[in-house]
């Protein structure tokens, strides 16, 4: 039969994608957030209250999105739950271990086996949140989540190589709002933030893209 005779059919197609985009954009918002606050934190100034304050933004934003990934393929349900904490705390491990192991080797080799790292972890991660809301039966093998994982991996591997081998920045003439002078600068770690959060929506677009459209 015809798709042009079952428009029902496209309506639901239409719907789910939708969704989908609409959760990846929300989930990619979340992420980008959070590790940007949490890298802003501990990028230049290391302290034991800049590390803690990281790693709750990072907590924090790890819940949200798991809250965004759970209304979209199930209900809300209580965030608080302590499979979704043991999640949000493999999260905020992974990207303190990404950072740690970027560190440790230094230079470009830090950086790729850092990304290695965090591919692992998450792929970890988003086998563990297809487990925790019961997606087992009916979601694509493990293996697929890689590519996922390898996306968000690539994309924070760009905002650390900003951080540290970028230099330049762009400053703007300043603008005169009602009476009050506005001076704009872009710098390196600006772009690598924005390139990390197109990466992470991409990643995020497909995970639901797979779930929402199965087959």
């Amino acid at each position: 039969m015809s798709v042009l005779r079952q428009p029902e059919v496209l309506g639901q197609t239409t719907r789910r994608r939708v969704v989908g985009v609409t959760a990846a954009l929300s989930a990619a918002a979340i992420e980008t957030l959070a590790v940007g606050l949490w890298f802003g934190l501990v990028v230049d100034s290391r302290t034991t209250s800049t590390a803690l304050a990281g790693l709750g933004v990072l907590f924090c934003g790890s819940l949200l999105r798991s809250g965004v990934f759970s209304a979209t393929v199930s209900d809300l349900g209580d965030l608080l739950q302590p499979r979704r904490l043991s999640a949000a705390l493999l999260f905020t491990t992974g990207w303190v271990l990404w950072l740690l192991v970027a560190e440790l080797f230094d230079d470009f080799l830090g950086i790729v086996i850092a990304t290695t790292v965090l591919t692992g972890v998450l792929t970890a991660q988003f086998v563990f949140e297809r487990h925790i809301f019961r997606l087992d039966s009916n979601f694509e093998p493990t293996f697929a989540l890689v590519l996922p994982a390898l996306l968000m991996a690539v994309g924070a591997s760009t905002l650390l190589g900003t951080a540290w081998f970028a230099t330049w920045s762009l400053s703007f003439p300043p603008l005169s709002l009602s009476g009050t002078t506005v001076a704009i600068r872009i710098v390196a770690l600006h772009i690598g933030g924005l390139v990390f959060g197109l990466f992470a929506f991409v990643a995020h677009q497909r995970r639901f893209q797979r779930i929402l459209e199965p087959g």
